[in-house]
């Protein structure tokens, strides 16, 4: 049976929301009535939703983007922070200082500075939703995948520091931690690592961007009023704690 949610009259911003599993939370959300607005650095054009080109890593793009849906809307109802970049898969001491600057950099600090510019706008309104995207590799630490793993980290934690620090609104911080999903991301790690994937995986299988979608859009409902400063696995029974 579907679960659907109406998000009618609300306003929603997906970072990195082209591809992969922004994309299947975008379109969920602009399905479920809300205004929807991608942010990407990339960004491709999809029925119903609006984009703008933002780099995460870029204060000034954020404000310029913000800046434009608030004179609009008046609100940001919804921040999901999913623009992230995996970069290569290589042992840490092979690996490029500046890969490891450009992942901490898209998935740690571009979650930083893209909610610390639509916070406030939250914190007016004294409600809303923020869901981060965090990794498996965050609360495990996976092999070759040391920066990653380190950045998604922070997401955790940043996402437990903030969820304490707007309790006394009506925000609410949660994060997803998402297992191999079958996105490019992750196909393009080649098929001994993808197949390696599926084999650790109990449910022997990939997720997909539907079923990480449908939990970020529970998430972002007032079915998950009671929920802050938490860690959803979207591990297919991997995660080990």
């Amino acid at each position: 049976m579907a679960v659907t949610y109406d998000f009618a009259g609300k306003t929603a911003i997906v970072t990195g929301g082209s591809r992969g599993i922004g994309r299947a939370v975008a379109a969920h959300l602009a399905r479920s009535g809300a205004d929807v607005w991608i942010w990407d650095a990339d960004p491709v054009p999809a029925d119903g939703i609006r984009n703008q080109t933002v780099d995460v890593t870029k204060a000034g793009d954020i404000k310029a983007a913000l800046t434009e849906i608030v004179a609009g809307t008046g609100r940001i109802d919804i921040l999901v922070n999913n623009a992230g970049y995996l970069g290569p898969y290589h042992g840490f001491e092979t690996f490029d200082p500046a890969e490891w600057q450009r992942i901490i950099g898209v998935n740690l600090l571009g979650t930083f500075e893209v909610t610390h510019q639509v916070l406030p706008v939250m914190r007016q309104a004294g409600r809303g939703r923020i869901v981060n995207m965090g990794s498996l590799a965050g609360k495990e630490g996976l092999p070759n995948l040391a920066a990653y793993s380190a950045a998604s980290a922070g997401v955790i934690a940043f996402t437990k520091a903030l969820s304490r620090e707007v309790c006394d609104t009506g925000i609410r911080v949660n994060c997803v931690a998402p297992g191999p999903i079958d996105t490019d991301l992750i196909r393009r790690l080649g098929n001994k690592v993808v197949s390696d994937m599926i084999g650790a995986s109990p449910l022997k299988r990939l997720g997909a961007v539907d079923e990480v979608a449908a939990l970020v859009l529970w998430l972002c409902s007032d079915a998950s009023s009671f929920n802050t400063g938490a860690v959803f696995d979207m591990s297919g029974g991997r995660a080990r704690y």
